[in-house]
């Protein structure tokens, strides 16, 4: 990767950790998951599909600009895998998903974070004829379709997730631009944030891009390198940028016991509402995985706690995701029935 010219690098930002493997060497993400054919940018696409509890279909890329210990991706992430798509071939995918679309959202709800308070994906008033007592009570069977992942609707959203190269954005902006154009489906990248430098975001914005869901995987700076190989210098300050920009945002940061707790999500919900207190935030609780398989998951109390001390430093809308996690058994479940309100879980 010796003597690479970076498009990061010329923007001020330094390379990214973007290593991906190909037949036993390393080469950057950008020239080996990214090529121009026919004046065309194309994009290596591990798979595509309706994701639970997403309840959107997720693109799923290969290549990262990160190297992250915890990644569950990493198995197409860091190594060169999938099928080139071009923006018409991705646009052909979102037209055909639009014919299923069983639910709409305003551009306001183009989150992952909103999925929750329509559907819980139990699938229970399809295989039961009955709701669980978990439902919003918001959509009715009629709504609940099957996909790989589960039940749940299908949302009138397009997500780019998996890997992450918006620090070279022309693919993701072009394919914003057919959807904006050929339909009436909202677009939002999941990313690490690394590559959304100002230039990048106005470029997004320009081409239709509706909304970011942006995982800060931790405050401190040596914490951050460690987990990612990058700085988190800017991505810091990336929820105004959003913001600023008219974007819709959601923020997602990991509970990892001796590494992202309490303190670190504490200061990273300060950060978010000093900015807008209403800024939906998820703290997901980490599981073992790639190579941080000897690292614990947290337990539901210090879940909880996280919860509180997010909530104090003046978030409205925060959220506790894999539950499964945390809450397997019937202790688990009154720990938080009892000690968070119930739209947070």
């Amino acid at each position: 990767m010796e003597g690479f010219l970076c498009r990061l690098k010329e923007q001020g930002v330094p390379r990214g950790s973007c290593a991906v493997k190909v037949n036993g060497k390393y080469f950057p993400a950008c020239r080996i998951t990214l090529r121009c054919e026919n004046n065309e940018v194309h994009r290596l696409i591990t798979s595509i599909h309706l994701s639970r509890p997403e309840n959107y279909l997720s693109i799923y890329q290969s290549g990262c600009n990160f190297s992250c210990r915890k990644c569950h991706s990493w198995y197409f992430t860091k190594v060169k895998d999938g099928t080139w798509y071009s923006p018409q071939r991705i646009l052909k995918e979102a037209v055909a998903y639009e014919k299923t679309v069983t639910l709409v959202e305003p551009r306001g709800r183009a989150t992952a974070w909103h999925a929750h308070d329509t559907c819980k994906c139990c699938g229970s008033c399809v295989t039961y004829e009955e709701r669980s007592r978990s439902c919003p009570g918001v959509l009715g069977p009629e709504s609940i379709v099957w996909s790989h992942q589960g039940f749940g609707p299908a949302r009138n959203i397009v997500a780019f997730t998996g890997g992450d190269v918006t620090c070279c954005p022309e693919f993701y902006g072009e394919c914003a631009q057919l959807i904006r154009a050929h339909t009436r489906l909202l677009v939002l990248i999941e990313t690490n944030g690394y590559g959304l430098t100002p230039k990048n975001l106005d470029y997004l914005r320009d081409s239709g891009v509706d909304a970011f869901w942006l995982d800060i995987k931790a405050y401190n700076s040596e914490k951050h390198k460690w987990l990612t190989g990058c700085s988190n210098t800017h991505i810091l300050k990336l929820p105004e940028a959003i913001l600023k920009r008219g974007f819709v945002l959601e923020v997602l940061s990991l509970y990892i016991p001796g590494l992202v707790e309490t303190d670190e999500l504490e200061q990273i919900a300060q950060s978010l509402a000093d900015v807008d207190p209403t800024i939906p935030f998820t703290i997901l609780a980490f599981f073992p995985q790639y190579r941080m398989k000897d690292f614990r998951s947290p337990s539901v109390e210090e879940m909880v706690e996280a919860y509180k001390r997010a909530k104090a430093a003046g978030l409205q809308n925060i959220r506790l995701g894999n539950l499964g996690v945390i809450a397997s058994c019937d202790r688990d479940r009154q720990y938080l029935t009892d000690n968070v309100d119930a739209e947070a879980y």
